[in-house]
């Protein structure tokens, strides 16, 4: 029997709401640790995965960034993907001291912005042992770029420099929406926002944070941890054409596995395929 409790993580000088699923038994297991992407919150379709993870006996631990749900953090809804990957290896030093874990056979999980984290991390961090990275988001400039219209992005660029100007004033963080209405982002977040906690805004500043990470430039250097990308190939918001790039910059071991879908298609549509692929993996390079 898998029990599923509610934890706090104290990282970097937050406090991280978190998930722990630990299956019974005495013996040492190994960990997969566990995030969601650029505003999203743990709630918000990791479960599906994790309960999955964990009957498999893997100890699963699942997180909501600082500024995001329960987790503590100001500005809220603010994505800083440095600040980020650093609570991520802080994650991994609170998982790897817990009980019946195994130190050394960690897997890490990232989807979408948290997928770049997971190539990032796995890059720097050796603790990490096998990587599973969905979606992910591969160049902040680019995606940016592909975000903002040419034309209206001189505008867009004032807009974040007045931001700073107005945050050293002592003003408050300008946001802006996260999910469109009638996106495919709205669509996706809708249908999983199943408590109705998602507060579909993120800080401007947010975005020009995500115009300096370059998760693409670590591809070399993960090696030899393997790691399996997993993709959609109508995805248009971290654009499929660009993840293929950065897997081709990947050393072995590596596997992709391309879905035939969009990029939210993976958590729902073709959930058993992503779950599935997932999983053969880390139990494949973890157990």
């Amino acid at each position: 029997m898998t029990e599923r409790r509610d934890i706090v993580i104290d990282a970097n000088g937050e406090r991280l709401a978190g998930w722990l699923y630990q299956p019974g038994g005495d013996e040492s297991r190994p960990l997969i640790v566990m995030s969601h992407g650029f505003s999203a919150l743990m709630a918000m379709g990791l479960d599906d995965y994790a309960s999955v993870f964990a009957a498999a006996g893997f100890v699963v631990l699942v997180y909501d960034h600082r500024s995001y749900g329960a987790s503590s953090g100001w500005p809220r809804h603010e994505t800083d993907p440095w600040q980020q990957v650093e609570d991520m290896r802080a994650v991994i030093s609170y998982g790897r001291n817990l009980a019946r874990v195994d130190p050394e056979r960690v897997g890490l999980w990232g989807t979408s912005y948290s997928g770049g984290h997971a190539l990032t991390v796995t890059a720097l961090d050796a603790r990490v042992k096998c990587a599973v990275s969905q979606v992910p988001l591969v160049s902040g400039q680019r995606t940016f770029d592909a975000w903002v219209p040419e034309k209206s992005r001189p505008r867009f660029l004032e807009r974040l420099a007045a931001d700073r100007d107005g945050r050293a004033r002592g003003e408050p963080a300008g946001v802006t929406v996260a999910a469109i209405p009638g996106s495919e982002t709205a669509e996706w977040a809708e249908a999983v926002d199943k408590d109705g906690t998602y507060g579909n805004e993120i800080t401007v500043r947010s975005l020009d944070l995500l115009r300096g990470y370059e998760p693409i430039s670590f591809m070399g250097r993960i090696a030899p941890t393997p790691l399996l990308m997993i993709v959609a190939d109508q995805d248009t918001q971290t654009p499929v054409a660009w993840q293929q790039e950065a897997f081709a910059l990947a050393g072995e071991p590596k596997k992709l596995l391309t879905l035939s879908g969009r990029h939210y298609d993976p958590y729902t549509l073709l959930l058993q395929q992503s779950r599935q692929a997932a999983l053969d993996w880390f139990q494949e390079h973890l157990q």
